[in-house]
């Protein structure tokens, strides 16, 4: 493939593939497209997607490739040139697979499904393709109510995905050497636990538009269990996940250390799907961190749970990552932290590093609207667990809550402002600020919870209520942010939505939706406009429901009985709460069978760094030279960076090189301050898409390492494309690449036949006394006499050869040719040589020539 198709889209990293831990193979009997329908980073930030990527490579005979929602600026490029849609792996197009499997994580992501199949190719309508097409997938939250998806897709996973994917790959396998029709494979399939067949259901509707009935039309397969992994602890974790290139969403590691939740919050989806809850032993959770660190190069470990500080051992855990790795800068986080939960034990451990985002989660403004919702938690803990954030030194806490939950009264709302307020205050006499940022989102009643029957406020009521906020807070000089009304709209009519919404979601594409979740790219317009067109009113999926009503999910089990839902819906209008199971007592919600499927919980461990046999060895250790201590050597090193690993920008080159030398296990210093950065330098930011044998890296590293042994454990890091060419130690005190840097050898290679005269036009540059090029940058215009900044330029055949000081090579090349910067795209530019006015101390200043 040419890669210098990605240097007209803003991010050609999101296309590149080859990154740390991605798997490429040959011929295989299955290739599986783990496709993400949003945009990489996001993507890349989603743990399931990197375990079900090691689960399924794991196996010789499937190979697992991924693929992402292009944006907007590739995926017109892709339309021009009749690009069809492909995986980063082997750049297999997504038509030629076996198996697609989409990850279902939120509603608003439909339009880019669609949009997926169709730049690959593939016929939208699952009754549309026949044997030849691949097999498309659905599995995660949304699982739990696809009926808007129904249509597209073959099958769906409602549950835990580890062990039944492998079985599905399986059937697939079995079925491709047998030689069946699609119906075999969908009959097949059907009989795994947790795989739901929309084409073996029938919907029909009454008049007044509420469900009828759901048919099933398989003997035997009335509704679907959800799929539960019953022991965490077997199941196998990506300890060399795929690293990306850029900055994503969440970039560190992240460590699942238990799934389920029992706190029993009445409006959350994630806290019923996801039971029971299950815990890793404190010794796995340990040795897998300590391995996905050395294999990536993270600097931050992300403790991962429905509710992190709720894990059995957390204090003891917490308390030896930090003696573990704080010697090595590496930061512990929660994704957010349960108030009530927390202790000043734990707030000072997650402060001894570095002191990351301190979320806490109230939901509510008042204690009543708490009791409703079972939240469990009073002011008094908010307040606590605020001020001993703020005691420990962190400036700003992040606080959220929702709007529109069931019985809400305008006092809740502004319970919000004076409870943030509280909290600000909180941080008086520590010495350390007060700032909260309050974020409000809109509640959304979701399927398989006991809100499931209660309606969804309004978008005029959403914006009253956001604008009420905006001036209570404003008054309290309180910062607020708010979830886009339009979006919150949507995402309800599409949460428990049914099989007709199918015919909005195809008009919603033909009209151009997709990336409906990003503000730039939302059109609200156009929805109401596919609303219209098809007769549907998405105001009639936002009503109350009652309980004897047909659910569209109703055939979906998720294990928590639907008895149980309502007995939970009444506790909620009483204000009457339910116990965490934790605590001993069973709230008897259906989803243990006491035999397999059961809670699984440890307790702490006796003392720091004394685990017990079952739970794993706790250790302490220190690098064996500790980063920032004793006495430094510098290193310069001459590096190449060449083929796809052009495509990388500047920042995205430090962000490699950050993950490299830690994964080298280089002893690198930091710089001072409360957030230290490695300390190491570049001579020039190359342009993307040029690729160059004479890149310059300055480093400061604990004495005694060595410039030899720094090489050699950076080539074995780094990705293919990249190779550290020479290292030699210079004075500490040398002066930095860029001020000694002189001026730069460049070869530019034109397309073949593009410039036939190119000699003469050389010649005819060279006479020039001058040639004055504008340049905009950052709104900002400036001269450059590129003539005089020319030091010498050879030409031959379609090939120049120029030393240069300061502009850039495509500068040169178009105004030698004549020809504008945009035609002259697809030339290969190679860096080949820097100049130095002094030569590095026993370093040759010239580069390999590439030759």
């Amino acid at each position: 493939m040419r890669y210098d198709t990605f240097l007209s889209v803003e991010k050609p990293a999101r296309y590149m593939g080859n990154e740390t831990g991605s798997v490429v193979k040959g011929a295989v009997d299955i290739r599986f497209v783990l496709a993400f329908p949003d945009v990489y980073e996001v993507g890349m930030s989603h743990l399931g997607f990197q375990i079900l990527y090691g689960i399924l490579n794991g196996l010789d005979w499937l190979a697992a490739e991924r693929a992402y929602a292009p944006w907007p600026d590739r995926e017109d490029a892709m339309r021009a040139a009749g690009e069809r849609l492909a995986t980063l792996e082997t750049r297999t197009t997504l038509a030629e697979a076996d198996i697609i499997g989409f990850t279902l994580q939120y509603e608003l992501s439909c339009t880019n499904i669609l949009n997926m199949l169709e730049l690959s190719g593939i016929p939208l309508q699952a009754s549309e393709r026949g044997d030849g097409y691949p097999l498309v997938l659905g599995g995660g939250p949304c699982a739990g109510n696809p009926e808007p998806l129904a249509d597209f897709f073959d099958v769906f996973l409602f549950g835990d995905g580890e062990e039944a994917v492998v079985e599905i790959a399986r059937a697939c396998r079995e079925w491709k050497r047998g030689g069946g029709g699609k119906a075999e494979l969908l009959d097949r399939l059907a009989g795994i636990e947790g795989v739901y067949v929309p084409s073996h259901f029938s919907v029909s509707y009454r008049d007044d538009g509420t469900i009828e009935a759901v048919v099933p039309l398989r003997a035997g397969r009335d509704c679907v269990r959800r799929r539960v992994a019953a022991d965490l602890e077997s199941l196998p974790y990506p300890t060399e996940p795929v690293v990306p290139f850029l900055k994503t969403v969440h970039d560190r590691v992240s460590m699942e250390i238990a799934r389920g939740c029992t706190r029993g919050c009445r409006f959350c989806q994630a806290g019923y799907i996801y039971r029971p809850v299950r815990e890793r032993t404190p010794g796995t959770i340990l040795d897998t961190i300590d391995t996905v660190l050395k294999n990536t190069g993270y600097e931050e470990v992300s403790l991962l749970s429905l509710s992190s500080a709720d894990y059995g051992c957390i204090t003891g855990l917490l308390r030896t990552l930090m003696e573990r790795y704080a010697s090595e800068r590496v930061a512990v986080s929660f994704p957010s932290l349960r108030v009530g939960s927390l202790t000043r034990d734990l707030v000072d451990e997650v402060a001894r590093v570095r002191k990351t985002g301190f979320t806490l989660a109230p939901e509510a403004g008042s204690e009543r609207l708490r009791a409703v919702i079972n939240k469990g938690i009073t002011e008094e803990d908010l307040i606590r667990n605020a001020g001993d954030a703020y005691q420990a030194g962190w400036r700003l806490i992040k606080l959220y809550f929702m709007i529109g939950l069931p019985t809400e009264t305008w006092e809740d709302v502004a319970g919000i402002a004076e409870l943030s307020a509280k909290v600000r205050r909180s941080a008086r006499g520590t010495g350390h600020g007060g700032e909260v940022n309050v974020s409000v989102g809109s509640f959304v009643p979701k399927p398989h919870t006991p809100f499931q029957w209660e309606p969804q406020i309004g978008l005029d009521e959403i914006l009253e209520k956001q604008r009420f906020l905006r001036a209570e807070l404003k008054k309290r000089k309180l910062a607020f942010k708010w979830h886009d009304a339009r979006l919150s709209f949507l995402e309800g009519v599409f949460a428990r939505g049914d099989r007709r919404l199918s015919r909005v979601l195809l008009k919603a594409r033909e009209l151009g939706c997709r990336f409906d979740g990003w503000g730039e790219h939302h059109d609200f317009q156009k929805w109401r406009t596919a609303f219209e067109e098809t007769g549907i009113s998405p105001e009639f999926y936002l009503r109350r429901r009652s309980y004897d009503e047909i659910l569209p999910w109703s055939h979906l089990d998720s294990g928590v009985t639907t008895g149980f839902f309502r007995e939970e819906a009444e506790k909620a209008r009483s204000g009457l709460p339910t116990a965490d199971c934790r605590g001993g007592t069973c709230c008897a919600c259906g989803v243990c069978d006491f035999s397999t499927i059961r809670m699984v919980t440890h307790r702490p461990t006796p003392s720091v760094g004394e685990a017990e046999k079952d739970e794993g060895t706790i250790r302490t250790s220190s690098p064996e030279h500790p980063a920032g201590a004793g006495q430094a050597d510098r290193i310069r090193l001459r590096f190449s960076k060449t083929g796809v690993m052009s495509l990388l920008s500047h920042l995205e080159l430090i962000h490699l090189f950050t993950r490299t030398v830690r994964r080298a296990g280089i002893p690198i210093r930091y710089s001072l301050g409360f957030h230290p950065h490695p300390k190491f330098s570049f001579a020039t930011a190359l342009s993307v898409g040029v690729e160059s044998w004479a890149e310059y890296l300055d480093m400061e590293i604990s004495a005694g390492f060595g410039a030899m042994r720094v090489m050699e454990s950076l080539n074995r890091a780094l990705p293919a494309g990249m190779e550290v060419l020479e290292a030699r130690e210079i004075p500490l005190k040398s002066a930095s690449l860029s001020v000694i840097l002189e001026a730069t050898r460049y070869r530019v290679t034109l397309p073949e036949g593009l410039v036939p005269d190119l000699l003469a036009r050389a010649e005819g540059f060279l006479r020039l006394d001058s040639f004055l090029h504008h340049r905009v940058k950052k709104g900002k215009s400036m001269e450059l006499d590129l003539r005089k900044e020319l030091r010498s330029l050879h030409a031959s055949s379609d090939t120049l050869e120029m030393v240069v000081g300061r502009g850039k090579p495509l500068e040169f090349a178009a105004a030698v040719t004549g020809l504008p910067e945009e035609s002259l795209r697809t030339a290969r530019i190679e860096k080949l040589e820097v100049l130095f006015r002094e030569i590095p101390d026993n370093m040759s200043a010239k580069g390999c020539t590439g030759d």
